[in-house]
């Protein structure tokens, strides 16, 4: 398949002055969904991949393979524009020029790569990050990994609030001159920082994880933020409905309290069926 259209449309967006919501997508039908309603870009979170994939909580233990195998479903099922959260990379800077280049072959739009010390090391309690040199040979090798110059890297840091401002302001220019094409903030601890480590940068921004400290959108775009993620509403939406529905079926909860099915033309819609029954007229009879 050929990713070249939704890498444009995404980059364009980068380059663009607003700031705009991605969806999660898990699945092909959850990115369908999100390009049928006129979404412009998907998010594939790495925790959102371990629960669907593995049926795990976020604790590093999918592999790298898992993630380009499900990433690659939700891409090439329409159009869409999808970010994908890969973590560490799944190891040192080689690892994350390996990932890249799978991920690359995947579809995605764009690929975050964090400076969290991933997997937790033993005997630590808190979340620590790399130290500044390994941290920046692993965003060099993820630009370095890319096959297609239109897939965007964006390096990930939670810098803001495990060690402070000025780490954070130390971590997004160390990371800029590596080469990446945006950076993605998680966290905050008060507006006056956001501010800050958004004006260390003339790279377009990723926001993620500032809760009640997130300004208006038009504030976020002021501040050169293109994506701000607002969680995973959608994935946990679906696991709430299943497990109610299968509650139902089990006669463990009232029928008059079962989640509504979707609709039949929705789900044609979704599923592609014209276009499959098409095939069948074609080439069956």
């Amino acid at each position: 398949m050929n990713w070249t259209a939704r890498r444009h449309r995404f980059r364009q967006i980068l380059a663009g002055t607003d700031c705009i919501t991605p969806a999660t997508v898990f699945d092909p039908l959850s990115a369908r969904m999100v390009e049928d309603l006129g979404g412009q870009v998907g998010m594939f979170a790495g925790s959102v991949a371990a629960m669907s994939i593995l049926g795990a909580p976020d604790k590093m233990l999918i592999t790298a393979s898992e993630f380009a195998e499900m990433a690659l479903r939700i891409c090439r099922a329409g159009d869409l524009a999808v970010i994908a959260d890969a973590d560490h990379g799944y190891g040192n800077a080689m690892n994350v020029q390996r990932t890249i280049r799978e991920l690359d072959h995947s579809g995605l739009a764009a690929i975050t790569i964090e400076d969290t010390d991933l997997p937790q090391p033993f005997g630590s309690e808190a979340t620590q990050l790399l130290n500044i040199d390994e941290a920046v040979g692993k965003m060099r090798a993820a630009v370095s990994g890319r096959v297609d110059a239109d897939l965007v890297i964006l390096a990930r840091t939670s810098a803001a609030t495990i060690t402070g401002r000025d780490d954070c302001i130390a971590r997004i220019k160390a990371y800029e001159k590596a080469g990446v094409d945006g950076i993605a903030l998680i966290g905050a601890r008060s507006l006056e920082d956001l501010n800050a480590h958004c004006a260390a940068t003339d790279l377009p921004i990723m926001l993620g994880g500032i809760g009640s400290l997130a300004p208006k959108a038009d504030d976020l775009a002021k501040m050169g933020a293109r994506i701000c993620l607002r969680g995973h509403q959608p994935y946990l939406a679906s696991l709430a409905a299943t497990y109610s529905a299968i509650q139902q079926v089990l006669g463990q909860a009232n029928s008059d309290d079962a989640p509504p099915v979707i609709n039949s033309a929705i789900l044609r819609q979704l599923t592609r069926e014209d276009g499959y029954d098409g095939d069948a007229d074609q080439f069956l009879k």
